[in-house]
């Protein structure tokens, strides 16, 4: 593992600092385009060729949709202890998403019309979940059951398939246990753009969510303007503050589960006890050693010159996921407003949120937790507004019709006043 250090010092400073130990990705957007254009233009066949090129590597593609006994089939082949886990994690999912449901409202404003605030699900949202490194039936489970709680009425996931040409089987299983409606054998620009645009095959959809590579993301980007979506994934990022006295080894795991997710990924801690600093540090190099698959991952490890240093340096970062570990830190909890997800307390990891905990594992990365949230019902649900002017038109004429007519749109004023009592002005 290699461990860069930074001097805490000036907080604004030393997260960009550590921010810049993840490197821009290269622009893939020309070639997203061109992927993006060709569906828009040849459909499936697009699809298919693309998912024959990229992911299949040269073997003729199933058909795009796996078909229903197919799903059966896959969670009878579940292991018992997996499928156990899936569902303890749709439970709770479900229930911190049902907690952000909101109510409809009307109000009656003075000049007599009425207002009705309704929020309206989305009807048709689709879930990528990635299958490159590794499978992903998590991503399912926070997606899927998210969605289903939202009052989404067709749930669909893409997931691209291996050199088998196959979705693996978790994942097809995790789909089932969710009750997802559609599932396609496709991934990469062209599975973005199928779900935006629509295929003979594929109806688009309303919303797409997910995780998954910087084509997946900047093809998401690109189709913004004719489909929701969540917002930029990039690669994910843990910040951990630590007080003296908390259990190094627990911290050190915490951090290399971080790793985990690649080299590009970036765990991050910040303590202002030096002695805590280098513990801590020296227990994640050597069990990093013992752990070749996260031994290229950066470690940042920051010297606060106080805890009020530290806390400002985990605002600036903004990280996706943030652990205040040790009674003085977690003590701060309050002064947080910048994360994607906050854990407090030494048993809290980050990994229960990746899996079973509840709160979602779809969050914002590079920063974005400054403006952004990670995903919830609202990404599956839009507020609409209802008007019945009825009596207010005469009150709402003489308030609206001098505006339309500064802004120089008078046929906005004649529409106006011709509702006044009826007549025109």
């Amino acid at each position: 593992m290699r461990v860069e250090r930074f001097d805490g010092g000036r907080p604004e400073e030393a997260a960009a600092a550590v921010r810049a130990l993840v490197p821009e990705p290269d622009s893939v957007a020309a070639g997203v385009a061109a992927i993006v254009a060709r569906v828009r233009a040849e459909g499936d066949a697009a699809v298919r060729a693309l998912t024959r090129e990229h992911d299949t590597r040269g073997a003729d593609p199933k058909p795009l949709r796996v078909a229903a006994e197919e799903l059966d089939a896959a969670v009878a082949a579940l292991r018992s202890d997996v499928r156990a886990g899936l569902e303890v994690g749709m439970a709770n999912v479900a229930a911190v998403a049902g907690a952000s449901l909101g109510d409809d409202a009307e109000l009656l404003l003075p000049q007599g019309q009425r207002v009705l605030v309704r929020e309206i699900p989305v009807r048709r949202a689709a879930v990528y979940v990635p299958g490159g490194r590794a499978p992903y039936p998590s991503t399912v489970v926070m997606g899927a059951a998210t969605a289903r709680v939202a009052g989404v009425d067709e749930i669909v996931v893409c997931s691209p398939p291996g050199p088998s040409g196959d979705v693996h089987p978790v994942i097809l299983g995790a789909c089932a246990l969710c009750g997802v409606d559609e599932v396609y054998r496709m991934g990469g620009a062209q599975s973005i753009a199928a779900l935006a645009y629509g295929t003979q095959t594929i109806p688009r959809v309303d919303v797409i969510v997910g995780p998954g590579n910087l084509w997946v993301q900047e093809a998401k980007v690109q189709a913004s303007a004719a489909v929701g979506i969540d917002g930029f994934a990039g690669p994910s990022d843990l910040l951990v503050v630590a007080d003296a006295g908390v259990d190094a080894t627990i911290v050190a795991l915490d951090l290399l589960a971080q790793a985990e997710h690649g080299p590009g990924s970036l765990a991050v801690l910040v303590c202002d006890d030096a002695a805590t600093l280098e513990t801590i540090v020296d227990r994640a190099v050597a069990l990093a050693a013992e752990r070749p698959q996260i031994s290229f991952a950066p470690l940042a490890a920051v010297a606060a010159h106080d805890l009020d240093g530290a806390i400002a340096i985990a605002n600036a970062f903004a990280p996706e996921h943030l652990q205040l570990m040790g009674a003085r830190a977690e003590a701060r909890a309050g002064a947080i407003y910048a994360a994607g997800t906050l854990l407090v307390g030494i048993g809290s990891g980050t990994a229960f949120t990746d899996y079973v905990a509840g709160s979602n594992h779809v969050l914002p990365t590079g920063g974005a937790a400054r403006f952004a949230s990670g995903l919830s019902v609202r990404h599956f649900r839009r507020r609409m507004t209802e008007v019945h002017v009825d009596g207010g038109a005469a009150a709402l004429a003489r308030a609206g019709s001098p505006i339309a007519r500064a802004e120089g749109f008078t046929v906005h004023a004649e529409s106006m006043e011709a509702r006044n009592n009826g007549t025109t002005a």
